[in-house]
């Protein structure tokens, strides 16, 4: 049974930084795609960064290019989202995400309808 769990959720001011992480469970992430996704109140959740399996290529929203980074630790079995600059548009519920088909086809994908497993996700909130 796959688990995902994200950690390092936090209340800061606008323009800190914040670092989360999501360690995985019950399979190895090392062949798989992974994602960062988020979810404002009364919103859709929606993507914010993919990683394909061996960290080589990376994909993000455009409102969070240049200030959020994602990374991945295969060997800890880890996924990581350093988020800079934060603004309030960016609170939300942060989920991390799984997508073990599209990385057979080397995919970064988008849909949160195309990843298999989730974490609970973890609160950022950024105050003015």
């Amino acid at each position: 049974q796959v688990h995902l769990v994200e950690s390092g959720g936090g209340l800061v001011q606008a323009g800190a930084s914040l670092g989360l992480s999501c360690a995985a469970s019950g399979r190895s992430i090392s062949s798989d795609a992974m994602g960062w996704f988020r979810q404002a109140p009364g919103k859709e959740r929606e993507f914010v960064a993919a990683i394909s399996r061996d960290g080589a290529r990376t994909k993000y929203t455009d409102s969070v290019k240049g200030r959020f980074s994602i990374s991945r630790d295969n060997a800890k079995n880890t996924v990581y989202l350093q988020m800079n600059s934060l603004k309030p548009e960016d609170t939300a519920v942060y989920y991390c995400a799984m997508d073990t088909v599209g990385s057979r086809f080397l995919l970064l994908r988008l849909l949160p309808s195309e990843y298999d497993y989730w974490g609970q996700g973890t609160q950022v909130t950024v105050s003015t």
